[in-house]
């Protein structure tokens, strides 16, 4: 297992919390994690782009002029793409973009994630974080006393917490998610992880079901 520091709100040195090896001391595979990233970012898309083709523009029903002996190219439609204000050729349709991962997949990739980010010494554990009332203010002073300030960072709670999510959400860079909703993409483009023991405690509680 590996130890790390537990700090309260002001960077002080409050005890020590072992990291189990089997989610995050795990070897990284960079083509799971990889997948998992671009599954996560293409379900992501809502897939509505649309424009219309010929049949799609209102008009153009009528033959804009006749066939023969007009010294002019055949036409048949004024929606033609060809034309201003016609159809588009090929032009993208309303699609799914969504694929699926296998779970042990989506697993192994978070745990690649996180061994990563323990091993690259970017993950802070703090005992607690304890607002009473949402004030961006107290939450900057926060990052800004473990040294995040500035630093994109990606701060994982047990549970929904309505008081923090609101100080944060506000901080450029800064992103509240619970345990549960935590997804390699997330892990990886933030800089720094901010947990708290509680977090910590859920993680390996969801990862032994």
């Amino acid at each position: 297992m590996a130890e790390i520091d537990i700090k309260d709100k002001n960077n002080n040195l409050t005890g020590k919390l072992d990291l189990p090896d089997e989610i995050f001391g795990v070897k990284a595979k960079a083509g799971v994690l990889h997948s998992a990233i671009v599954c996560y970012l293409a379900n992501q898309r809502q897939g509505t782009h649309a424009v219309k083709s010929r049949g799609m523009v209102r008009g153009g029903g009528r033959k804009p002029w006749k066939q023969k002996h007009t010294g002019r190219a055949r036409a048949g439609s004024s929606r033609s793409p060809l034309w201003r204000g016609g159809g588009t050729v090929f032009g993208p349709q309303p699609r799914d973009y969504s694929h699926a991962l296998p779970r042990k997949a989506k697993r192994l990739a978070l745990k690649s994630a996180l061994s990563e980010k323990l091993a690259d010494g970017e993950v802070i554990i703090i005992d607690e974080i304890a607002i009473e009332r949402p004030r961006t203010r107290e939450m900057v002073a926060i990052l800004k006393s473990l040294g995040l300030e500035g630093k994109s960072t990606l701060i994982v709670l047990p549970e929904n917490n309505d008081v923090i999510l609101r100080s944060a959400r506000n901080i450029p860079g800064v992103t509240v998610q619970r345990v549960l909703d935590l997804n390699p993409y997330e892990v990886a483009v933030h800089s720094r992880m901010l947990m708290t023991r509680q977090s910590v405690e859920k993680l390996v509680e969801t990862d032994s079901k």
